[in-house]
């Protein structure tokens, strides 16, 4: 969350910032400011009572000593104690309405990202390859992947519902491979820390990486025992280090991690078509770093770069977008997406979405490094997709494929798949 600090000092900077993602929320600035105002004056009064009662408290002691009545005075103790006990409550109150305040006010755009209120006003940043050429028309990956026998639609909706896919044979053995390839690449090329984190997590790490409260419905939670399917490996991996403080020398920190991912996507358009762009559960390879404020912006070049690789390997054409103020995500202070070229769709699919938050998300798990003046510091975090399995699979066998409906596979696939094609 913002620090109230810069809010309280440079409001003014803060309302600008945010009115470039909406408008709407300048006034939520007012609105912390005025419980801010009527918290810090509360906590003030408390003080004040509370040194009363202690000065009161001596002066019974020194009557009681002198054998002098204290009735009075113990009236008056008591008192400045439901005094004491009321604006304590109001403090506490306050200061849980201004932390729910902080909560649902989305980060600051970084200074120098572009100003624009929709995707259609995102900028491309580069290319790289060019789209395929086919002498035949190109079909879509729910044609190719149901005539290989690569998923199955149906048996899904039959065993769960809309939204999920079973794969199927060697659809099931490249959804395998593809996850290995991502975490060999990483953390053998790209010099990441490979962990498998559970898939159930707290409200709280939610929370911290800012999934909750503003996207609540979004999530499936288990409510017998307060749990969350993780909607992204961000959520335990970035949590793997809240409520801690790090040495500079451990700093950046980079984790890959493999995971399921699980989402509802209330009231998401597309859900209830077949394919695999959107579904509530997709495997996804996600990247995340922890490093120091001077260090996170040239962090987030190095980890889209690392991304960006996943395809150049693969040889799947495809542009880098920086997301605009009115468009970046809700914690994101800085935001690429990388969108691969699927054929049968003519359109580019988002494959990984690489992003800076700052000190966004460890103000909110409270993750700290000592500086080299010995004073804690809220570290940056970043991650972004390495990539999301569905999209890339969806882009490969609608790039490779052939006339007669078989898929060729790029040459970095055909040793860990067992073949060099597919059908």
């Amino acid at each position: 969350m913002i620090d109230i600090r810069l809010i309280r000092e440079n409001p003014d900077l803060v309302k600008q910032r945010l009115a470039t993602r909406d408008s709407s929320l300048v006034s939520a600035v007012d609105e912390i400011l005025d419980c801010d105002k009527k918290r810090r004056a509360a906590e003030t009064i408390f003080q004040g009572l509370q040194a009363d009662r202690k000065r009161v408290s001596k002066e019974i002691g020194m009557k009681r000593a002198k054998g002098e009545d204290t009735a009075g005075i113990e009236a008056q103790t008591r008192e400045l104690g439901e005094q004491i006990a009321r604006l304590d409550d109001e403090a506490k109150q306050l200061e849980a309405a201004q932390r729910t305040l902080l909560l649902n006010v989305p980060n600051l755009p970084h200074d120098a990202a572009p100003i624009g209120s929709s995707a259609e006003e995102n900028p491309e940043v580069r290319v790289w390859g060019t789209k395929p050429a086919f002498d035949f028309t190109p079909k879509s990956h729910i044609e190719l992947g149901e005539k290989l026998g690569l998923f199955d639609f149906e048996r899904a909706v039959k065993i769960t519902g809309s939204g999920f896919t079973v794969y199927t044979g060697a659809g099931a053995r490249l959804e395998r491979t593809l996850i290995s390839f991502l975490l060999d690449l990483h953390t053998q090329e790209h010099g990441y820390t490979e962990v498998s984190p559970p898939l159930l997590v707290k409200g709280q790490s939610l929370l911290g990486t800012a999934q909750l409260p503003k996207f609540e419905e979004q999530q499936y939670r288990c409510k017998d025992d307060d749990l969350y399917l993780v909607p992204t490996a961000e959520v335990p991996v970035t949590n793997l280090h809240a409520d801690e403080i790090l040495k500079l020398e451990q700093l950046p920190i980079k984790y890959a991690a493999y995971t399921p991912c699980f989402r509802r996507e209330a009231g998401s358009a597309g859900l209830g078509t077949r394919g695999l762009i959107r579904t509530h559960q997709f495997d996804k390879v996600e990247l995340v770093k922890i490093t120091t404020p001077e260090n996170s912006f040239a962090e987030l070049e190095a980890l889209t770069a690392d991304a960006e690789k996943v395809l150049q390997i693969l040889g799947l054409h495809y542009r880098v977008i920086e997301l605009c103020t009115g468009d970046i995500g809700f914690g994101s202070a800085k935001t690429y997406d990388i969108e691969v070229w699927a054929p049968g769709q003519n359109a580019y699919l988002e494959v990984s979405s690489c992003s800076n938050f700052g000190d966004y998300q460890a103000r909110r798990m409270n993750l700290r490094f000592k500086g080299a003046d010995g004073k804690n510091q809220f570290a940056h975090t970043l991650n972004g997709s390495g990539t999301a399995l569905p999209r890339l699979l969806v882009a490969l066998l609608e790039t490779y494929q052939q006339a007669d409906g078989t898929i060729h596979l790029p040459e970095a696939l055909r040793g860990p798949f067992g073949t060099s094609k597919i059908g």
